[in-house]
Protein backbone atom coordinates (compact mmCIF):
# COMPACT_ATOMS: atom_id res chain seq x y z
CA UNK A 1 0.00 0.00 0.00
CA UNK A 2 1.41 3.38 -1.01
CA UNK A 3 1.41 6.31 1.42
CA UNK A 4 0.41 9.90 0.73
CA UNK A 5 1.05 13.03 2.80
CA UNK A 6 -1.77 15.35 3.87
CA UNK A 7 -0.31 18.09 1.68
CA UNK A 8 -0.29 15.86 -1.38
CA UNK A 9 -3.75 14.52 -0.58
CA UNK A 10 -5.10 18.04 -0.31
CA UNK A 11 -3.62 18.91 -3.71
CA UNK A 12 -5.02 15.74 -5.30
CA UNK A 13 -8.51 16.53 -4.06
CA UNK A 14 -8.44 20.21 -5.05
CA UNK A 15 -6.86 19.43 -8.41
CA UNK A 16 -9.58 16.91 -9.21
CA UNK A 17 -12.24 19.61 -8.87
CA UNK A 18 -11.05 21.40 -12.00
CA UNK A 19 -11.26 24.97 -10.71
CA UNK A 20 -10.18 27.50 -13.33
CA UNK A 21 -6.93 29.35 -12.73
CA UNK A 22 -7.91 32.45 -14.69
CA UNK A 23 -10.90 34.48 -15.82
CA UNK A 24 -12.59 32.85 -18.77
CA UNK A 25 -15.92 32.26 -20.51
CA UNK A 26 -17.52 28.80 -20.57
CA UNK A 27 -19.48 27.15 -23.35
CA UNK A 28 -22.53 24.91 -23.23
CA UNK A 29 -20.35 21.93 -24.06
CA UNK A 30 -18.07 22.77 -21.12
CA UNK A 31 -21.06 23.02 -18.76
CA UNK A 32 -22.14 19.51 -19.77
CA UNK A 33 -18.60 18.14 -19.57
CA UNK A 34 -18.06 19.69 -16.14
CA UNK A 35 -21.25 18.13 -14.75
CA UNK A 36 -20.02 14.81 -16.11
CA UNK A 37 -16.54 15.26 -14.64
CA UNK A 38 -18.00 16.11 -11.22
CA UNK A 39 -20.50 13.20 -11.42
CA UNK A 40 -23.27 15.53 -10.21
CA UNK A 41 -23.76 19.16 -9.20
CA UNK A 42 -26.00 20.12 -6.29
CA UNK A 43 -28.98 22.45 -6.77
CA UNK A 44 -30.14 24.92 -4.14
CA UNK A 45 -32.81 27.62 -4.18
CA UNK A 46 -30.99 30.41 -2.28
CA UNK A 47 -30.23 33.46 -4.43
CA UNK A 48 -28.57 35.85 -1.94
CA UNK A 49 -25.43 35.75 -4.11
CA UNK A 50 -26.31 33.36 -6.96
CA UNK A 51 -27.80 29.89 -7.22
CA UNK A 52 -25.34 27.30 -6.02
CA UNK A 53 -24.97 25.35 -9.27
CA UNK A 54 -24.03 28.53 -11.15
CA UNK A 55 -21.35 29.37 -8.58
CA UNK A 56 -20.06 25.79 -8.69
CA UNK A 57 -19.92 25.67 -12.48
CA UNK A 58 -18.63 29.23 -12.79
CA UNK A 59 -15.70 28.56 -10.46
CA UNK A 60 -14.60 25.88 -12.91
CA UNK A 61 -15.48 27.15 -16.39
CA UNK A 62 -16.13 30.86 -15.84
CA UNK A 63 -19.14 32.88 -16.90
CA UNK A 64 -21.58 31.02 -19.15
CA UNK A 65 -25.03 31.81 -20.62
CA UNK A 66 -27.74 31.66 -17.96
CA UNK A 67 -30.11 29.53 -20.07
CA UNK A 68 -27.52 26.80 -20.63
CA UNK A 69 -28.60 24.35 -17.92
CA UNK A 70 -32.27 24.73 -18.82
CA UNK A 71 -31.47 23.94 -22.46
CA UNK A 72 -29.35 20.93 -21.55
CA UNK A 73 -32.25 19.61 -19.47
CA UNK A 74 -34.71 20.13 -22.32
CA UNK A 75 -32.39 18.41 -24.80
CA UNK A 76 -31.99 15.37 -22.55
CA UNK A 77 -28.25 15.95 -22.11
CA UNK A 78 -28.53 16.05 -18.31
CA UNK A 79 -31.31 15.31 -15.84
CA UNK A 80 -32.26 16.27 -12.31
CA UNK A 81 -32.59 13.71 -9.55
CA UNK A 82 -31.55 12.83 -6.01
CA UNK A 83 -27.81 12.15 -5.79
CA UNK A 84 -25.97 13.93 -2.97
CA UNK A 85 -29.09 16.08 -2.75
CA UNK A 86 -31.20 17.22 -5.70
CA UNK A 87 -28.54 17.41 -8.40
CA UNK A 88 -27.78 17.85 -12.08
CA UNK A 89 -26.57 14.47 -13.40
CA UNK A 90 -25.25 13.36 -16.81
CA UNK A 91 -28.08 11.68 -18.72
CA UNK A 92 -26.14 8.45 -19.34
CA UNK A 93 -26.32 7.80 -15.59
CA UNK A 94 -30.14 7.51 -15.72
CA UNK A 95 -30.09 3.67 -15.51
CA UNK A 96 -28.03 3.84 -12.29
CA UNK A 97 -30.84 5.81 -10.65
CA UNK A 98 -33.80 4.02 -12.22
CA UNK A 99 -34.21 1.52 -9.38
CA UNK A 100 -34.58 4.42 -6.93
CA UNK A 101 -37.41 5.99 -8.88
CA UNK A 102 -40.74 5.46 -7.19
CA UNK A 103 -43.94 7.42 -6.73
CA UNK A 104 -43.32 7.17 -3.00
CA UNK A 105 -41.83 10.64 -2.54
CA UNK A 106 -39.17 10.74 0.23
CA UNK A 107 -41.02 13.47 2.14
CA UNK A 108 -44.67 13.05 1.23
CA UNK A 109 -45.30 9.41 0.32
CA UNK A 110 -47.41 8.47 -2.71
CA UNK A 111 -49.55 11.57 -3.06
CA UNK A 112 -50.94 10.27 -6.38
CA UNK A 113 -52.98 7.81 -4.30
CA UNK A 114 -54.22 10.62 -2.08
CA UNK A 115 -55.14 12.80 -5.07
CA UNK A 116 -55.92 10.41 -7.98
CA UNK A 117 -58.08 12.96 -9.82
CA UNK A 118 -55.29 15.53 -9.69
CA UNK A 119 -52.77 12.96 -10.92
CA UNK A 120 -55.05 12.12 -13.84
CA UNK A 121 -55.53 15.82 -14.65
CA UNK A 122 -51.77 16.52 -14.50
CA UNK A 123 -50.79 13.60 -16.74
CA UNK A 124 -53.52 14.42 -19.25
CA UNK A 125 -52.34 18.04 -19.42
CA UNK A 126 -48.73 17.01 -20.05
CA UNK A 127 -49.75 14.51 -22.73
CA UNK A 128 -51.84 17.13 -24.50
CA UNK A 129 -49.86 20.34 -24.01
CA UNK A 130 -46.28 19.27 -23.50
CA UNK A 131 -44.12 20.86 -20.76
CA UNK A 132 -46.10 22.36 -17.88
CA UNK A 133 -45.34 24.13 -14.59
CA UNK A 134 -47.19 23.82 -11.32
CA UNK A 135 -48.48 27.38 -11.78
CA UNK A 136 -50.72 26.16 -14.58
CA UNK A 137 -52.86 24.18 -12.14
CA UNK A 138 -55.32 25.39 -9.55
CA UNK A 139 -55.61 24.29 -5.94
CA UNK A 140 -54.90 25.69 -2.53
CA UNK A 141 -51.50 25.85 -0.93
CA UNK A 142 -49.57 28.61 0.72
CA UNK A 143 -46.27 27.87 -0.99
CA UNK A 144 -43.04 26.92 0.74
CA UNK A 145 -41.65 23.41 0.95
CA UNK A 146 -44.19 22.10 3.42
CA UNK A 147 -47.38 23.67 2.12
CA UNK A 148 -47.60 22.77 -1.56
CA UNK A 149 -50.90 22.59 -3.40
CA UNK A 150 -51.96 19.08 -4.51
CA UNK A 151 -50.91 19.59 -8.15
CA UNK A 152 -47.38 20.54 -7.10
CA UNK A 153 -47.15 17.49 -4.83
CA UNK A 154 -48.40 15.22 -7.61
CA UNK A 155 -45.91 16.67 -10.09
CA UNK A 156 -43.07 16.08 -7.63
CA UNK A 157 -44.25 12.53 -6.98
CA UNK A 158 -44.35 11.76 -10.70
CA UNK A 159 -40.92 13.39 -11.10
CA UNK A 160 -39.57 11.28 -8.24
CA UNK A 161 -40.90 8.20 -10.06
CA UNK A 162 -39.13 9.12 -13.30
CA UNK A 163 -42.44 9.28 -15.18
CA UNK A 164 -41.89 12.97 -15.85
CA UNK A 165 -38.63 14.91 -15.84
CA UNK A 166 -37.45 18.47 -15.58
CA UNK A 167 -37.57 19.69 -19.17
CA UNK A 168 -36.18 23.11 -18.30
CA UNK A 169 -36.35 25.92 -15.81
CA UNK A 170 -38.54 28.97 -16.33
CA UNK A 171 -39.07 32.26 -14.49
CA UNK A 172 -37.98 32.03 -10.87
CA UNK A 173 -36.13 28.79 -11.61
CA UNK A 174 -39.44 26.93 -11.54
CA UNK A 175 -39.41 23.43 -12.98
CA UNK A 176 -41.06 22.78 -16.32
CA UNK A 177 -42.14 19.14 -16.47
CA UNK A 178 -42.56 16.83 -19.46
CA UNK A 179 -42.88 13.10 -20.03
CA UNK A 180 -39.57 11.29 -19.62
CA UNK A 181 -40.05 9.59 -23.01
CA UNK A 182 -40.11 12.98 -24.75
CA UNK A 183 -36.88 14.21 -23.15
CA UNK A 184 -34.57 11.35 -22.17
CA UNK A 185 -32.99 9.63 -25.21
CA UNK A 186 -34.69 6.34 -26.06
CA UNK A 187 -31.44 4.36 -25.86
CA UNK A 188 -30.98 5.61 -22.29
CA UNK A 189 -34.56 4.82 -21.28
CA UNK A 190 -34.25 1.33 -22.76
CA UNK A 191 -30.85 0.60 -21.23
CA UNK A 192 -30.91 -2.27 -18.70
CA UNK A 193 -31.13 -1.36 -15.04
CA UNK A 194 -28.08 -2.81 -13.25
CA UNK A 195 -28.41 -4.98 -10.15
CA UNK A 196 -27.67 -3.36 -6.80
CA UNK A 197 -24.04 -4.48 -6.54
CA UNK A 198 -23.19 -3.37 -10.07
CA UNK A 199 -24.92 -0.07 -9.50
CA UNK A 200 -23.06 0.59 -6.25
CA UNK A 201 -19.69 -0.20 -7.82
CA UNK A 202 -20.33 2.08 -10.78
CA UNK A 203 -21.33 4.93 -8.47
CA UNK A 204 -18.26 4.31 -6.31
CA UNK A 205 -15.98 4.52 -9.34
CA UNK A 206 -17.61 7.74 -10.50
CA UNK A 207 -17.31 9.41 -7.11
CA UNK A 208 -13.61 8.55 -6.69
CA UNK A 209 -12.81 9.70 -10.21
CA UNK A 210 -14.73 12.93 -9.61
CA UNK A 211 -13.24 13.71 -6.22
CA UNK A 212 -9.66 12.49 -6.70
CA UNK A 213 -9.56 10.71 -3.34
CA UNK A 214 -12.22 9.65 -0.86
CA UNK A 215 -12.56 7.47 2.21
CA UNK A 216 -15.21 4.74 2.26
CA UNK A 217 -17.33 7.05 4.41
CA UNK A 218 -16.79 9.91 1.96
CA UNK A 219 -17.98 7.77 -0.94
CA UNK A 220 -21.17 6.95 0.95
CA UNK A 221 -21.67 10.66 1.71
CA UNK A 222 -21.12 11.64 -1.92
CA UNK A 223 -24.19 9.64 -2.97
CA UNK A 224 -25.94 9.59 0.44
CA UNK A 225 -25.80 5.79 0.41
CA UNK A 226 -27.72 4.13 3.21
CA UNK A 227 -25.46 1.88 5.23
CA UNK A 228 -22.48 4.23 5.03
CA UNK A 229 -18.91 2.92 4.97
CA UNK A 230 -20.01 -0.61 5.90
CA UNK A 231 -21.99 -0.82 2.67
CA UNK A 232 -19.18 0.67 0.59
CA UNK A 233 -16.18 -1.25 1.94
CA UNK A 234 -16.82 -4.67 0.31
CA UNK A 235 -17.20 -2.95 -3.06
CA UNK A 236 -14.06 -0.82 -2.72
CA UNK A 237 -12.10 -3.91 -1.67
CA UNK A 238 -13.36 -5.72 -4.79
CA UNK A 239 -12.60 -2.75 -7.05
CA UNK A 240 -9.11 -2.49 -5.58
CA UNK A 241 -8.57 -6.24 -6.11
CA UNK A 242 -9.69 -5.80 -9.73
CA UNK A 243 -7.17 -2.99 -10.24
CA UNK A 244 -9.79 -0.30 -10.84
CA UNK A 245 -9.19 1.58 -7.58
CA UNK A 246 -6.24 1.75 -5.20
CA UNK A 247 -6.38 2.04 -1.42
CA UNK A 248 -3.69 4.43 -0.16
CA UNK A 249 -2.42 4.97 3.37
CA UNK A 250 -2.32 8.57 4.67
CA UNK A 251 0.60 9.83 6.75
CA UNK A 252 -1.68 11.17 9.50
CA UNK A 253 -2.63 7.58 10.39
CA UNK A 254 -6.35 8.18 9.92
CA UNK A 255 -8.57 6.27 7.48
CA UNK A 256 -6.99 5.25 4.17
CA UNK A 257 -8.33 6.77 0.96
CA UNK A 258 -9.38 5.34 -2.38
CA UNK A 259 -7.85 6.85 -5.52
CA UNK A 260 -8.09 5.87 -9.19
CA UNK A 261 -5.66 3.04 -9.91
CA UNK A 262 -2.17 4.36 -10.65
CA UNK A 263 -3.01 7.92 -9.61
CA UNK A 264 -0.19 10.45 -9.27
CA UNK A 265 0.39 10.98 -5.54
CA UNK A 266 2.64 14.04 -5.77
CA UNK A 267 0.72 16.58 -7.87
CA UNK A 268 1.76 20.22 -8.34
CA UNK A 269 0.33 22.94 -6.14
CA UNK A 270 -2.93 24.32 -7.57
CA UNK A 271 -2.89 27.96 -8.70
CA UNK A 272 -6.57 28.84 -8.48
CA UNK A 273 -8.15 31.73 -6.61
CA UNK A 274 -11.88 31.07 -6.38
CA UNK A 275 -14.90 31.81 -4.25
CA UNK A 276 -16.70 28.49 -4.08
CA UNK A 277 -20.29 27.65 -3.28
CA UNK A 278 -21.03 26.56 0.30
CA UNK A 279 -22.65 23.54 -1.38
CA UNK A 280 -19.62 22.78 -3.56
CA UNK A 281 -18.63 19.14 -4.11
CA UNK A 282 -15.27 19.78 -2.40
CA UNK A 283 -17.06 20.35 0.91
CA UNK A 284 -19.65 17.56 0.94
CA UNK A 285 -17.66 15.41 3.37
CA UNK A 286 -17.15 17.87 6.22
CA UNK A 287 -14.93 15.66 8.43
CA UNK A 288 -12.68 15.05 5.41
CA UNK A 289 -12.55 18.80 4.69
CA UNK A 290 -11.53 19.36 8.31
CA UNK A 291 -8.89 16.67 8.02
CA UNK A 292 -7.16 17.71 4.80
CA UNK A 293 -8.01 21.42 4.59
CA UNK A 294 -8.08 22.26 8.31
CA UNK A 295 -11.39 23.91 7.49
CA UNK A 296 -14.50 23.67 9.66
CA UNK A 297 -17.30 24.11 7.16
CA UNK A 298 -20.42 25.76 8.55
CA UNK A 299 -23.50 26.88 6.62
CA UNK A 300 -25.34 29.54 8.58
CA UNK A 301 -28.28 30.38 6.33
CA UNK A 302 -30.45 28.19 8.55
CA UNK A 303 -29.43 29.98 11.75
CA UNK A 304 -31.01 33.03 13.32
CA UNK A 305 -29.13 36.26 12.62
CA UNK A 306 -27.70 36.63 16.13
CA UNK A 307 -26.34 33.05 16.04
CA UNK A 308 -24.21 33.56 12.93
CA UNK A 309 -20.45 33.91 13.23
CA UNK A 310 -19.62 34.70 9.61
CA UNK A 311 -22.82 35.79 7.84
CA UNK A 312 -25.93 34.64 6.02
CA UNK A 313 -24.50 33.36 2.71
CA UNK A 314 -20.77 32.84 3.03
CA UNK A 315 -18.50 31.57 0.26
CA UNK A 316 -15.23 29.84 1.19
CA UNK A 317 -12.24 31.55 -0.44
CA UNK A 318 -9.93 28.96 -1.98
CA UNK A 319 -6.43 30.16 -2.83
CA UNK A 320 -3.89 27.73 -4.20
CA UNK A 321 -4.24 24.64 -1.99
CA UNK A 322 -5.89 26.23 1.05
CA UNK A 323 -9.20 27.71 2.05
CA UNK A 324 -7.90 30.97 3.47
CA UNK A 325 -11.10 32.82 4.31
CA UNK A 326 -14.87 33.11 4.27
CA UNK A 327 -16.51 35.89 2.28
CA UNK A 328 -19.89 37.23 3.40
CA UNK A 329 -21.37 38.44 0.11
CA UNK A 330 -24.62 39.74 -1.30
CA UNK A 331 -25.74 40.48 -4.86
CA UNK A 332 -27.52 43.80 -5.28
CA UNK A 333 -28.95 43.05 -8.69
CA UNK A 334 -30.86 46.31 -9.09
CA UNK A 335 -27.52 48.13 -8.73
CA UNK A 336 -25.50 45.57 -10.70
CA UNK A 337 -23.18 45.22 -7.70
CA UNK A 338 -21.59 42.35 -5.80
CA UNK A 339 -21.25 43.60 -2.24
CA UNK A 340 -18.52 42.32 0.09
CA UNK A 341 -19.92 42.62 3.59
CA UNK A 342 -16.90 40.96 5.25
CA UNK A 343 -13.93 38.69 4.63
CA UNK A 344 -13.09 36.50 7.61
CA UNK A 345 -9.58 35.09 7.30
CA UNK A 346 -8.89 31.63 8.66
CA UNK A 347 -6.67 31.22 11.74
CA UNK A 348 -2.95 31.59 10.96
CA UNK A 349 -3.71 33.27 7.60
CA UNK A 350 -2.07 36.67 7.38
CA UNK A 351 -3.35 39.52 5.27
CA UNK A 352 -0.96 40.35 2.41
CA UNK A 353 -0.88 42.11 -0.92
CA UNK A 354 -0.78 38.79 -2.75
CA UNK A 355 -3.82 37.51 -0.87
CA UNK A 356 -5.67 40.78 -1.55
CA UNK A 357 -4.92 40.52 -5.26
CA UNK A 358 -6.10 36.91 -5.32
CA UNK A 359 -9.33 37.90 -3.57
CA UNK A 360 -9.91 40.69 -6.11
CA UNK A 361 -9.48 38.19 -8.95
CA UNK A 362 -11.87 35.74 -7.33
CA UNK A 363 -14.47 38.48 -6.77
CA UNK A 364 -14.22 39.61 -10.38
CA UNK A 365 -14.69 36.07 -11.67
CA UNK A 366 -17.72 35.57 -9.46
CA UNK A 367 -19.12 38.94 -10.50
CA UNK A 368 -18.85 37.91 -14.15
CA UNK A 369 -20.54 34.56 -13.48
CA UNK A 370 -23.49 36.29 -11.82
CA UNK A 371 -23.67 38.95 -14.54
CA UNK A 372 -23.03 41.99 -12.34
CA UNK A 373 -21.16 45.11 -13.38
CA UNK A 374 -19.02 45.89 -10.34
CA UNK A 375 -17.77 44.83 -6.92
CA UNK A 376 -18.13 46.98 -3.82
CA UNK A 377 -15.78 46.13 -0.96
Amino acid sequence: MRTVSITALRRIVIGAQGYASRTRTGTRREVEETIRALSCVQLDSITAVERSHRIALGSRIGAYPRETVSRLLGEGRIFEYWAHEACLIPVEEWPLFRARMTRHHPWRGDVTKEHPEVAQEVLAAIHERGPVTSREFGGEGGGGMWNWKPAKMVLESLWNAGEIVTAGRVSGFQRSYDLAERVIPREVLDAPVPDDDTRDRELILRSVQARGALTDAGIAEHWRMRGGAARVRPHTDALAADGRLERVRVEDGDAAVLVPAGAELDPPRPTTAALISPFDNLLWDRPFAQRILAFEHVIEVYKRAHERRFGYYVLPFLWRDRIVGRADLKSERSEGTLVVKALHLEPRVRKSGALDDAFDRALDRLRRTIGLERVRR
